[in-house]
């Protein structure tokens, strides 16, 4: 089943202090001040998500369809998403890392502390 917008919101809302907002005027989430998440209304579309380099370069490798890249990404610590074609799974588990590399300290610890 594709995943929307609307459900990367839902999934991403259960992470604290995650907000809807606007990224070079298309949507896109936050947290703190800061964007992890854009959906791109480029030709290509996709979801833009921040990652860990070694993460991209390794989800480029894989071969997996949902996972590609353009030009203006490279050198970019975001992996671009096509959202008809990634696991409901893997996409929360992306969603979660990219809130961990964008979230205040404060956010991250008091999260640990409720684990």
């Amino acid at each position: 089943m594709a995943i929307d917008w609307r459900r990367v919101v839902e999934m991403a809302s259960e992470l604290p202090g995650v907000a809807e907002s606007t990224s070079y005027r298309t949507p896109a989430l936050k947290v703190g001040k800061k964007s992890f998440a854009r959906l791109r209304t480029e030709a290509e579309g996709g979801l833009a998500l921040l990652c860990e380099p070694e993460e991209k370069a390794a989800l480029l490798a894989s071969g997996d369809p949902a996972f590609y890249t353009t030009p203006h990404y490279d050198g970019y610590p975001y992996v671009l998403i096509d959202l008809d074609r990634v696991e409901s799974d893997q996409l929360g588990e992306l969603l979660d890392a990219a809130w961990w590399l964008a979230a205040p300290a404060a956010l991250r610890r008091e999260r640990e502390r409720n684990r």
